[in-house]
C-alpha cells in the first residue's frame, strides 16, 4: 500500500515536471534559436571541405614521398601501398564534396 502511494507521488511529480517543460518550451520562440544553429553550422561548410582538402593535398604528399621510397628500396608492395594512399586521398576529396552537396552549399 505504502509503495503504490510513493508510485504516486512518483508519477504526479513526473506529471508536473512534463507539464512545466512544455510550458516554458512554449513560452520560448525555439524557430528562431534553431534558424540561428542552422545558419552557424552551415557557415562553417566552407571552411570545413576546405580544410579537408587541404588535409587531402597533405596526406597526398606524404603519400607520393612514402611510395617513392618504397619504390626505389625495390619492395614488392609498392602498389598496395601506393593504392592505400590514393585510395585515402580520394576518399578525403569524395567526402568533402558530398558533404557540399548533401547541404547545398
Amino acid at each position: 500500500m505504502k509503495k503504490c502511494k510513493r508510485n504516486i507521488v512518483k508519477a504526479a511529480a513526473v506529471c508536473g515536471l512534463l507539464i512545466t517543460q512544455t510550458l516554458i518550451a512554449r513560452a520560448q520562440d525555439g524557430n528562431a534559436g534553431i534558424q540561428q544553429a542552422n545558419t552557424q553550422v552551415r557557415s562553417y561548410f566552407e571552411s570545413g571541405t576546405n580544410l579537408m582538402y587541404a588535409i587531402g593535398a597533405i596526406v597526398g604528399l606524404i603519400g607520393a614521398v612514402k611510395v617513392y621510397q618504397k619504390w626505389n628500396a625495390g619492395d614488392q608492395d609498392t602498389s598496395k601501398v601506393a593504392a592505400a594512399w590514393f585510395g585515402s586521398c580520394i576518399f578525403l576529396v569524395v567526402v568533402a564534396t558530398i558533404i557540399k552537396s548533401f547541404f547545398g552549399i
